[in-house]
């Protein structure tokens, strides 16, 4: 539902002001980050690295938020697409333990690690950059602008509240609190139908939020551990968490395992166990996003009390009695993560919204957000609504099959608030999507691109609204990136780089599939270019239509006054003169990229020629053989090494180009 808060203002008299400086510290820093959580880490290291000084402000002693904090040892999806400080992060799990193939310890994730292990890789990655300044154990209290700057207001462990003016200001809290209170307009629960036309969204609205879950970490004491029974403990409501003679009626018959398949589900290196049980387990209805910080308190009471009756239920009916809270994991005093794990929060109102359909059909949509993306993902669809009562009234988003897909910079970006970017789960996405864009690797990388933008804003004295999409999109590239999800170009390949660009053009699109698991874009590199694979090249090019054009002669094509070499198609230059399948040759497109290059007044085609030859070599392909088929790559390869669409034709945040 849509809800709309004004700004928080704080007007100060100039004598309350003095009286200010004199009990609390003024700081400047360029960026304050709000949240040290999955995105907050990031987002300071990337803007950091760029050169800005960066102040995050954590409510915690540990960074990494659903990862560490909140006691998700387990990573969902992009095992493929190491992207970025994600692919930095899982690079460190695996020095960490050994191999990756250390970290397969359980069946939930192929990457799996000790929260602690996590929260001190996060601590060494912000440590090594200088530029960063970490406040933890605080909280933001208020914030103002002032046209010019943000007053962000911090309640420190002291007790005294400093202020630290930035330029820029990002949201990585875990629910978007700091979005609320510049009265960004958000959604809280499913949109219906006629806002996000996704076919699956409910007719009508509801503020109906995915379960949380207190997560416990477990290990192994080789004794009896059994706690005492605790408090409103009631067996059934754990008596289908799997299959036991106290299951009678399932909530999920076709999702019952073995006790001992349930506890491995989350096994950690280090003999531990996650507790983040999906199935009648640990997960805990509550929507506790507008709540006051009272409210929330209690709420996290009530999950905490939850989650160890369902401990107990392990312990007392299943026979897991060795097993109990582990006592090297947290420093807390009930040996409890700092937080519960938020599957949802609030979703801002961005100057683009990212939809199911941008993720199952991107090149069919009215906006080509695809052009605009920063972060990639290929996790299904995945919502947890068993613990809500009437959840058999919702759409069945149990692992909803979507291929892998990217996320728009828009979506980081309020309508209307400037100089605030918004990052973690509070993205400007439909509910429906949410269920795949919050995973922790498309997080992480959301973080990334807010640290890059807003680093970018404040180098260049702009606006972050005003900060050019394709520059992000290269910082982001050259820093290990992804823009566009392809599974079968790894970034180690050598065109993967040009197949990322020129995707991101849409000169060459990629293709969706889902199989099982299996959640994949493919962009083809080894394929021949079909005459219908370059139809995108008109949307960049007007000039390329005519040479496309139906009914055009062999021999020759005027156009704006001026004759170029025809393509070698037959009698015809036409896709639709073509039968489905027709394929480039070499020499149809060293003429097409010749041809273009010398209308965009890049470089005469002699001299076009000659690049290519060169490109050719570097990438190792031969053109030599002009009636050879050329395939997707080699093509990427060439349009991006000698007409530069990525770079010279820009695009806004709804993905159309700048002319």
């Amino acid at each position: 539902m849509r809800k709309t808060f004004s700004c928080i203002i704080i007007l100060l008299a100039s004598s309350l002001c003095f009286a200010h400086k004199a009990t609390a510290g003024i700081f400047r820093s360029d960026i304050v980050i709000a949240g040290g959580g999955t995105s907050g880490v990031t987002a300071a290291v990337q803007a950091a690295r760029l050169g800005a000084s960066v102040m995050v402000v954590e409510q915690t002693t540990w960074l990494g938020g659903m990862l560490t904090a909140a006691g998700v040892g387990a990573v969902d999806g992009n095992y493929n697409m190491p992207a970025g400080l994600w692919g930095e992060f899982r690079d460190s799990l695996a020095a960490h333990y050994g191999s990756l193939e250390a970290l397969k310890t359980g069946w939930v994730s192929n990457v799996m690690f000790e929260p602690s292990v996590g929260n001190r890789i996060f601590h060494n990655m912000v440590a090594k950059e200088k530029g960063v300044t970490l406040w933890t154990g605080s909280e933001v209290k208020a914030v103002s602008h002032n046209g010019n700057m943000w007053a962000v207001h911090v309640a420190r462990p002291d007790g005294q509240t400093d202020t630290v003016e930035a330029k820029v200001l990002v949201d990585a809290t875990e629910l978007g609190d700091i979005a609320k209170m510049c009265g960004v307009p958000y959604d809280v629960g499913m949109e219906n139908q006629a806002v996000t036309h996704e076919d699956i969204a409910p007719a009508q609205a509801n503020n109906i939020v995915q379960d949380l879950t207190y997560v416990a970490i477990l290990k192994d004491y080789g004794r009896d551990m059994t706690m005492e029974k605790p408090e409103g403990y009631n067996a059934n409501d754990f008596a289908c968490c799997c299959i036991n003679d106290k299951c009678i009626t399932p909530k999920e018959p076709n999702r019952q395992w073995p006790k001992d398949k349930m506890v491995t589900y989350g096994k950690m290196p280090g003999g531990k166990y996650m507790i983040n049980w999906p199935i009648e387990g640990n997960d805990f209805y509550v929507n506790m996003v507008d709540m006051t910080p009272e409210q929330r308190n209690e709420a996290v009471r009530k999950a905490k009390a939850h989650t160890m009756r369902f401990v107990y239920f392990m312990q007392h009916e299943l026979g897991f009695n060795t097993l109990a809270l582990a006592d090297d994991e947290y420093p807390t005093a009930d040996r409890l993560p700092f937080m519960p794990y938020h599957r949802e929060s609030r979703r801002i109102h961005g100057k683009v919204r990212f939809t199911l359909n941008h993720m199952t059909d991107p090149y069919e949509q009215a906006q080509p957000l695809y052009r605009t993306n920063i972060a990639v993902g290929d996790y299904p669809v995945d919502h947890h609504h068993t613990r809500y009562t009437g959840e058999e009234q919702l759409p069945d988003l149990h692992f909803h099959p979507v291929p892998s897909f990217g996320l728009p910079l828009g979506s980081l970006l309020p309508q209307e608030v400037k100089q605030l970017v918004v990052a973690e789960k509070s993205v400007s996405v439909s509910n429906i999507a949410n269920g795949s864009t919050r995973l922790q690797p498309v997080v992480m990388q959301i973080g990334q691109a807010a640290g890059a933008l807003a680093a970018i804003a404040v180098k260049q004295n702009k606006g972050v609204d005003e900060v050019s999409v394709r520059e992000v999109q290269n910082v982001l590239l050259e820093a290990g990136g992804y823009l566009m999800p392809y599974a079968d170009v790894p970034k180690d390949s050598i065109c993967f780089k040009p197949c990322q660009r020129i995707g991101a053009t849409g000169i060459l699109k990629g293709k969706g599939v889902s199989i099982d698991w299996h959640n994949k874009t493919l962009f083809r590199p080894d394929a021949v270019v079909a005459w219908n694979d370059i139809a995108g090249l008109a949307e960049v090019y007007p000039f390329a239509a005519k040479l496309l054009r139906h009914g055009e002669e062999a021999s020759s094509v005027e156009t704006n006054g001026q004759s170029v070499d025809a393509l070698s198609v037959g009698e015809a230059l036409s896709v639709d003169a073509l039968s489905v399948g027709d394929a480039l040759s070499v020499g149809d497109a060293l003429s097409l990229v010749s041809a273009i290059a010398k209308q965009e007044k890049l470089m005469k085609r002699s001299a076009a020629m000659k690049v290519m030859a060169s490109l050719a070599k570097e990438y190792d392909f031969c053109i030599d053989d002009r009636q050879r088929k050329i395939k997707r790559g080699e093509l990427a390869v060439l349009i991006d090494g000698v007409l530069h669409p990525f770079e010279k034709k820009q695009v806004d945040v709804e993905g159309r180009f700048v002319r």
